[in-house]
C-alpha cells in the first residue's frame, strides 16, 4: 500500500513536469519547418566594462518548482524568470496568474537559490516525518532537479520555498 501511495503522489508531478518542460523551447525549429532561431551577440555599449556580466536573459528560467498533493490533491507550479517574473501553473500547464517579484524578493530568492546548492542536494530527499495529506515538491534549478516530501525537505529548500511567490491565489499575490 505504501509503494502505491508514493506512486500516486509522484504521478501527477511528474504529468506536470513532462507538461511544462513541453511548454519551452526546444531547439529544434518551429511547427512550420524553418530553422531554429539564434540569438545575435551585440558589442559592448561605449565606456562599458569588457569583463561586465552579460545582462540575464529576461526568457531564461531562473527556478521552477511544482507543488502536488494537500488535502486537495491539487498540483500547482511556479515558473520564476531571470528577470523576476513568474507564472503560475495549473495541473494542465495552464497559466493561473502572473507577476514580478520586487528587486529586494529576488535578491532573496536568488540567494536562497544560491544557498540550497542543488549540485549537492540528494536528488530524493527522504527520512523525514510523515506529514499526512503533505505536500510533494520538485525543484528544478541551474540544469539541476531535486524533489521530496514536505516533511523531508532539507531547511535550505524551504527557504526557497519561502522566497517563492504563492502557489495558489488563494495564498495571495497577484493574479
Amino acid at each position: 500500500m505504501r509503494a502505491f501511495r508514493s506512486v500516486a503522489a509522484v504521478l501527477p508531478l511528474l504529468l506536470a513536469a513532462v507538461l511544462v518542460a513541453g511548454c519551452g523551447p526546444s531547439g529544434s525549429g518551429n511547427d512550420d519547418g524553418a530553422p531554429p532561431k539564434t540569438s545575435t551577440t551585440t558589442a559592448p555599449a561605449p565606456g562599458a566594462s569588457p569583463s561586465a556580466e552579460p545582462l540575464p536573459d529576461p526568457s531564461a528560467t531562473l527556478v521552477r518548482v511544482t507543488r502536488s498533493g494537500g488535502f486537495a490533491g491539487q498540483t500547482h507550479t511556479l515558473v520564476v524568470k531571470d528577470d523576476g517574473s513568474w507564472t503560475r501553473l495549473d495541473a494542465k500547464a495552464g497559466p493561473q496568474g502572473t507577476g514580478r517579484l520586487s528587486e529586494a524578493e529576488l535578491a532573496a530568492l536568488r540567494t536562497a537559490l544560491k544557498e540550497a546548492d542543488f549540485a549537492r542536494l540528494p536528488r530524493i530527499s527522504t527520512g523525514g516525518p510523515k506529514i499526512y495529506d503533505g505536500f510533494f515538491y520538485a525543484f528544478a534549478h541551474g540544469g539541476f532537479e531535486v524533489a521530496g516530501d514536505e516533511g523531508s525537505l532539507p531547511r535550505t529548500l524551504t527557504k526557497v520555498l519561502d522566497a517563492l511567490p504563492p502557489f495558489t491565489a488563494a495564498q495571495g499575490g497577484s493574479s
